[in-house]
């Protein structure tokens, strides 16, 4: 029900830090199951994973551990 402008401004004024975000996720995926470091990014930066960009992704396999 909101207007499109005011939806703009509402998604225009988040500060998500998505290497965070990455990190989490990749944490997640490890204590589920088993990952390589390139099993990993490929996971968090598909379009059937979580649609990291890869540099997100790869931030977060390296600091979660998996790389």
């Amino acid at each position: 029900g909101y207007s499109e402008a005011d939806a703009t401004a509402a998604v225009n004024s988040l500060s998500v830090d998505w290497n965070t975000q990455a990190v989490r996720s990749a944490k997640q995926y490890l204590s589920m199951m088993g990952f390589s470091c390139s099993g990993l990014i490929e996971q968090l930066s598909s379009d059937a994973g979580d649609k990291y960009t890869r540099s997100e992704a790869t931030y977060g396999a390296q600091q979660a551990g998996a790389c």
